[in-house]
């Protein structure tokens, strides 16, 4: 692989300068100085101490006691007795996770026993004194001596200023987002996505980012054909492409890109000629009025795109027995403001990283399988107005402008040919990778990804935005590194590339490296197509991060004129957070902006991807005071991910949200809700039993940090299953949008297992999520057993 080998900072992987090592120095006991490591300075001390004690066993001064904060015996943390009075859980609706008040019944106690004789001696006490003096002077001395020849690291932010995370975000100006947006656009009219790629490589590299690289991976893409495809009407002749513009020479001369890329990746190919039958959203119950009336092998579906992911309703469809898929999108679906009629689109049938190496990285030497497309199905995107062509249906909207959606009259009879040309070629796919070394822990990670044009595919611009506010971002936290700070993790930054084709950048990036970020990585933030509209703030959370993210809106609120109520999910979303969600079990943040509009009408219709112009952006962010905003929520989530101690994760709002999701009249639930019980009460006390305590600074010893953060980052790891529908996500807290609030795994078993006798699919889904409460709670339960056990063998 070459290129790949310095990707991840300090990996064992890559055998390059970047090698981590392990860091004891947090594991020292608190006020042990990495100076007086030395053996003959310690024993010095000791029996300089041991003397001492001698002395005052002779004078006999009663009821004696060494004060535990000033003169505990440095390297003896292990006789610390901690007094860990369980406490109650947040009370809150969502469980919220604070920082917990310092309590004085969570004060730990340092004490000796102290030496006891029956009268004191003005003799002894004055030699006492004595050695008191002698020792002083002698601290003094090796302080000093350390203080002149050992200069420090870089400070730590281990104890967090809460004016920190404002002086680096305060930085980050509309303007300078703008003028990066502008450059950027300029760079994607080459079809050739390597000047792009090297210019995000020179910015970062230039902002002072560590060891930028590119990471190269070979994959099998599908591309358009050299003409666009048809759609031919059998009873006139009329042939049409597919944004319903006539066929002619001199629109197969002058297609445009936009024309040209109205395509289904992965799609099957050739040619087809057999009725049309309108399936409206290819829901179950939608197949099965259609089924009952009529004949659908080899036929072709009209299809709406949204409501379900577009690849379990095209698995539908493939098992139902057609044999090609005409999809749109309903005008009746998109804010009034849209005119989506004659707009072209794009999707990929792609569930995710190189079809020729499904499961396994595409580097050098790997085996590749032979898989030109992923369904037998031919799959065409099509405008609205060739719809409406098709279905003799002149406009969408009526004279009172309520809309009218489009359907094929169940009397009429349509018969078409419809012609799908791809090929599919190996081509290079790149990642710009870079990092910021953390101080402390240099081994954990936050991910932050954009992603930039590929070529071959969509040109849309939301890459630029995503491009532009990732690097505003680097701009602000370098400006303070070179300054001497740096965060306690290690901050990664990452320009996926073949984003539009499945995620596949990431996708081979997350298989080269999984073993090292299966055990690494804590967060991953996403920064994809940040600017969808500009009237809501739309963010999108793990559970276990979602009080984190409202802490933060709300801040930014009270900067702004208006604060609306933010909703916070968590549900499925398009782009690069997909591997690390579905295969890592990472928690994820995502903040963008979105027309409330499109957010009341049907989920998925972002599958699509549109040629979404740079001046369209600039007309809903003119002044890129949204950019900004983004960038600024952003920031502040991955620093405090970064830097807080404690990793600011919430135990208990898992519990709460798969309670939530078990709400309601649904079948076979008994077992789990008392499994989701137990989880409550599992993730309570641990909350109360171990998270308050770490959150006391007296008792923030480092081994008891570490294994707490390391049982935090890895909570949501539980919720993966091994089989789901096409579509859906494998990480079952995630809903399939804000509408539902039920497992997605129960619903779709739910629904499939109504026309059938058997409910073996249901019984196999009850039996999964089952087992991922369980697992969850066995996982809480096993990490207090942990911290039990660590103390009694303190004591």
């Amino acid at each position: 692989m070459g290129e790949n080998e310095a990707s991840l900072p300090n990996t064992s992987l890559q055998g390059k300068k970047m090698a981590y090592q392990k860091v004891h120095a947090d594991q020292r006991a608190p006020g042990h100085s990495q100076y007086l490591d030395n053996d003959d300075l310690q024993a010095t001390a000791l029996d300089l101490e041991w003397d001492m004690e001698k002395e005052l066993e002779e004078s006999g001064f009663d009821q004696f006691q060494l004060d535990s904060a000033e003169n505990q015996n440095l390297g003896h943390s292990e006789t610390v007795d901690l007094n860990l009075d369980s406490i109650q859980p947040a009370t809150s609706p969502k469980g919220r996770f604070q920082r917990l008040q310092e309590e004085s019944d969570y004060i730990t106690h340092y004490t000796r026993s102290a030496p006891k004789s029956n009268r004191c001696n003005f003799c002894h006490l004055l030699k006492i004194l004595c050695t008191a003096t002698i020792l002083f002077i002698f601290g003094i001395l090796i302080g000093y001596y350390v203080h002149t020849n050992c200069p420090s690291d870089a400070p730590s932010s281990g104890t967090v200023d809460p004016q920190l995370y404002q002086e680096i975000l305060k930085t980050i100006q509309a303007e300078d987002i703008k003028k990066s947006f502008r450059n950027l656009v300029q760079l994607y009219k080459n079809e050739d996505d390597t000047e792009i790629s090297k210019k995000i490589k020179t910015q970062w590299t230039s902002l002072g980012l560590e060891d930028v690289q590119f990471v190269n991976y070979s994959v099998l893409l599908n591309l358009p054909g050299p003409s666009p495809s048809t759609v031919t009407l059998s009873s006139s002749g009329q042939c049409f492409h597919p944004n319903g513009q006539p066929c002619s020479e001199e629109a197969r001369k002058d297609s445009n890109q936009d024309l040209l890329y109205s395509y289904a990746a992965y799609s099957a190919k050739g040619t087809l000629k057999a009725e049309v039958i309108d399936v409206s959203y290819g829901m179950a119950d939608d197949l099965k009025r259609i089924r009952k009336i009529k004949n659908v092998t080899n036929q072709i579906a009209l299809l709406k795109l949204g409501k379900l992911p577009l690849l379990y309703k095209l698995s539908s469809l493939e098992k139902a027995g057609f044999g090609g898929v005409l999809l749109y999108i309903d005008p009746c679906d998109l804010p009034k403001t849209v005119n989506p009629s004659h707009d072209t689109f794009m999707v990929s049938l792609n569930p995710g990283g190189d079809p020729s190496t499904p499961g396994y990285p595409s580097v050098d030497g790997s085996f590749r399988q032979s898989r030109s497309n992923l369904t037998s199905l031919l799959v065409q995107p099509i405008s609205a107005s060739l719809v409406a062509k098709l279905i003799s249906s002149p406009k969408a909207r009526t004279k009172n402008d309520a809309c009218s959606p489009l359907e094929l009259p169940n009397n009429e009879v349509r018969v078409i040919s419809m012609q799908v040309q791809t090929v599919t070629k190996l081509k290079t796919v790149t990642n710009v990778v870079g990092y910021v070394m953390g101080l402390t822990s240099p081994d954990r990670y936050i991910i932050v990804g954009s992603h930039h044009h590929t070529a071959h595919s969509y040109n849309g611009q939301e890459w630029a935005s995503s491009t532009a506010i990732i690097t505003a971002f680097i701009r602000a936290l370098m400006s303070k590194v070179k300054r001497g700070w740096r965060p306690d993790r290690t901050i990664v930054f990452c320009s996926w590339g073949g984003t539009a084709f499945g995620n596949i950048g990431s996708y081979e990036w997350g298989e080269d490296f999984k073993k090292v970020l299966q055990k690494n990585v804590v967060a991953y933030i996403s920064l994809h197509s940040p600017i969808r509209g500009n009237s809501s703030l739309y963010p999108v959370a793990s559970p276990s991060l979602q009080q984190l993210v409202v802490e933060k809106n709300n801040f930014n609120c009270t900067r702004r004129a208006q604060c609306p109520e933010t909703n916070i999910s968590s549900i499925q979303i398009q782009g690069d957070a997909d591997y690390f969600i579905n295969h890592l079990g990472v928690p994820i943040v995502q903040f963008a902006y979105e027309d409330i509009k499109t957010l009341e009408g049907p989920s998925f219709l972002s599958e699509a991807l549109f040629s979404t112009r740079a001046t369209k952006i600039e007309e809903m962010d003119p002044s890129f005071n949204l950019h900004e905003t983004i960038t600024k929520l952003s920031g502040e989530v991955i620093l405090q991910i970064a830097n807080e101690p404690v990793l600011p994760f919430n135990a208990l709002d898992i519990a709460l949200e798969v309670q939530n999701n078990l709400k309601g009249d649904q079948p076979n639930i008994h077992q789990l809700l008392a499994m989701a019980s137990r989880l409550r009460e599992s993730a309570e006390l641990f909350q109360s039993d171990e998270m308050r305590p770490a959150n006391d600074p007296k008792e923030r010893a480092p081994i008891r940090i570490r294994m707490l953060n390391d049982i935090l980052q890895d909570m949501e790891k539980s919720f993966l299953v091994k089989q789901v529908p096409p579509g859906f996500y494998r990480n079952i807290l995630y809903h399939l949008d804000e509408k539902t609030s039920r497992f997605s795994i129960l619903i779709e078993a739910w629904e499939h297992c109504k026309p059938l006798a058997s409910n073996e699919t249901l019984q196999e889904a009850v039996s999964e999520v089952l087992n991922s409460i369980n697992s969850a709670q066995v996982y809480f339960k096993a990490g207090l057993d942990v911290f039990k056990s660590v103390l009694d063998g303190k004591n």
